[in-house]
């Protein structure tokens, strides 16, 4: 619970640190495709919420997470072609208790949900271009 933006400049530098080196060192591309272009897409993620900060824009976090990881379910269900529909019902599901358990705390706007989801989800589609 930061209440100040500028208190999370050094946590997500923190992280974009971290995920840089698991994806150059263990979870590579050649390795493990569809994990690398996950954590890609939480660097992006990471990258673009730091971005946000500099012009005051504060995005939930928690929303980045959970809808980064419903669209990487999404994925992996298509690229595998696996049948997958009560996992990512329920990650859905999850999305809407996260979002309104951060709305009931007066945690964040309808605004700042928003574009934590829109954070989190964009990277993720995109990359699918290059593993789906």
């Amino acid at each position: 619970m930061l209440s100040d933006i500028h208190q999370r400049k050094i946590p997500l530098l923190m992280q974009m640190a971290l995920t840089s080196i698991l994806i150059t060192k263990s979870v590579t591309v050649d390795r493990f495709p569809e994990l690398f272009f996950f954590f890609l897409g939480g660097f992006i993620s990471t990258f673009f919420t730091f971005i946000l900060l500099f012009i005051k824009v504060k995005a939930s976090i928690h929303m980045i997470g959970i809808s980064a990881l419903t669209f990487f379910v999404v994925g992996m269900s298509m690229h595998n072609q696996v049948n997958i529909i009560y996992t990512i019902a329920s990650l859905f599901l999850l999305n809407g208790i996260i979002a309104s358990s951060r709305l009931q705390m007066k945690a964040h706007t309808m605004e700042e949900l928003v574009i934590g989801m829109a954070v989190g989800t964009l990277p993720q589609l995109v990359l699918w271009i290059f593993w789906l």
